[in-house]
């Protein structure tokens, strides 16, 4: 088995504050992504596309007079071999093993560090996802954790690296583009037609997160879950020394933001809500 193992990166999803996955470390599903090539980023008419979408969803043009994808990586094809990704992102009760077991500080923001992130989102909004007594919201167990940092990311996957005898890491921005949209480069990971009752973002609400696994009319040709909208997901690949490439989108943000080859990068310190 350890061969087996040793073929693929086992990879697993972090939410911009990290969302990891599955009800417990014992129950994770993994998806198997092939060796091959496939399209990343995104041609002139797609972002021509997701600008539209989101002036519709946001009942205003600010995303497109702010260019918030005029930078998008131009679709290229990229080759990757075989790999191994989580099926969904990691829950609040997984994330709870590790800090019981590791001793780990639960994700928790308090309103001063929130407003030195200068973000538009009212402390409220994050308040809602703050442990206490080392427990996750009980409402929320098995909704994606946030609140997690790119390094709180990376030592939830040494733990459960050591805990399980795998290879774990946090996935490229390439692997969870191509784990989340397949090989064709299409928008969404579902196909190229836009679907608001396909994923848990701004344009349906319910303006929060969500149990993971909720959408599977949302999947990726691959079967990976919650790809587009619920939590944005930390990447491996950094953007200069001191921020990170998130993906994904969030449960407050409109359909063109959602999309799996929007890239976005934060502070790799900053604790957000998702």
């Amino acid at each position: 088995m350890r061969g087996v193992f040793q073929r693929f990166v086992h990879i697993f999803s972090a939410i911009c504050l990290l969302c990891l996955f599955a009800a417990s470390v014992q129950a994770a599903a993994w998806v198997t992504i092939p060796a091959g090539g496939f399209l990343a980023g995104s041609t002139p008419q797609q972002v021509e596309t997701a600008y539209r979408i989101s002036a519709t969803g946001y009942g205003h043009d600010r995303v497109r007079e702010y260019g918030w994808f005029d930078h998008e990586i131009p679709q290229h094809r990229v080759y990757l071999p075989a790999y191994r990704i989580q099926k969904t992102p990691v829950t609040q009760q997984a994330y709870a093993d590790f800090i019981k077991q590791s001793h780990h500080e639960p994700p928790f923001v308090d309103a001063t560090t929130w407003g030195s992130y200068h973000l538009i989102h009212p402390y409220r909004r994050a308040q809602q996802y703050n442990w206490k007594n080392g427990m996750p919201p009980p409402d929320k167990a098995m909704h994606p954790v946030v609140l997690v940092s790119a390094s709180d990311a990376e030592a939830y996957a040494a733990w459960l690296a050591h805990k399980t005898g795998r290879k774990l890491r946090l996935p490229t921005e390439n692997e969870w583009e191509k784990a989340m949209r397949g090989s064709d480069g299409r928008l969404y990971p579902w196909g190229n037609d836009y679907d608001a009752t396909r994923l848990n973002n701004a344009d349906r609400g319910p303006f929060t997160t969500m149990p993971v696994g909720a959408f599977p009319q949302g999947a990726s040709p691959y079967g990976v879950l919650d790809g587009a909208g619920q939590v944005y997901e930390w990447t491996a690949t950094r953007q200069g020394k001191t921020r990170r490439i998130v993906k994904g989108g969030s449960w407050d943000d409109a359909g063109g933001v959602c999309r799996p080859a929007a890239s976005h990068a934060r502070p790799a310190n900053i604790k957000h809500r998702g």
